[in-house]
């Protein structure tokens, strides 16, 4: 299967960079470009792309605010938001991740993470570096506990599927839950897309934001 990509970025170098490396793998096609998050939003609903490579840093409608419009559309659900920046303390990437973007990448990135990233985010899974993961915690731990809404997203769940969201929220792929609970690979990943679709949420970053805002989870 083809993955097809997006992307979304205001400089033209950085673009054109990113399409050659992603062309070198024969079964990733870049389908669109867009230079502001205006026309981001526009091409995507246009091409029905399966990744967006999203610029936080863009003229007009900046990648935050156009990746929650990608997002938050139902006619896009097929679609998942990549975001990418100089800079991994960028300021912005909680705020990237809570609008509904399934991966984070730095532009140092190595071509062959890079169409990794593309493949993995298309399969359904997230994808968050280390130093990322700790970064969204950090945040978490300084909010408090908005209870609430939260709780009641998780209120549909089943206890297995309970603990494996806690397993999630503490960094676990599929396999490692599959050891941790002693089940097979693919009935944990059951429960993983049950969970999503039970609460809501758009993939396995929003279930950590999830499980740490509802107090299911608490940093350390």
């Amino acid at each position: 299967m083809t993955v097809r990509v997006l992307l979304a970025d205001d400089q033209a170098l950085v673009r054109a960079g990113f399409g050659s490396l992603l062309r070198r793998g024969r079964d990733i096609a870049v389908v669109a470009e867009a230079a502001t998050g205006d026309e981001a939003v526009r091409e995507t609903r246009r091409h029905r792309p399966d990744v967006v490579l999203m610029d936080i840093r863009m003229p007009g409608l900046d990648g935050i605010a156009a990746t929650a419009r990608i997002c938050g559309d139902a006619a896009l659900a097929g679609t998942r938001v990549i975001v990418l920046t100089t800079f991994e303390t960028d300021e912005h990437v909680f705020a990237a991740l809570r609008a509904g973007a399934s991966g984070f990448l730095t532009k140092e990135v190595e071509p062959d993470e890079l169409r990794r990233a593309v493949r993995v985010v298309a399969a359904g899974d997230a994808l968050l570096s280390p130093s990322v993961t700790a970064r969204v915690v950090n945040e978490l731990a300084r909010r408090p506990v908005t209870g609430g809404a939260a709780t009641q997203q998780l209120a549909g769940l089943t206890p297995r599927e309970v603990e494996v969201v806690r397993l999630i929220a503490g960094g676990l792929s599929n396999e490692e839950i599959a050891r941790a609970l002693y089940i097979s690979p693919l009935t944990a990943k059951t429960h993983v897309t049950r969970a999503i679709a039970k609460t809501g949420v758009r993939d396995r970053v929003q279930l950590v934001i999830l499980a740490y805002e509802s107090g299911l989870v608490r940093p350390g």
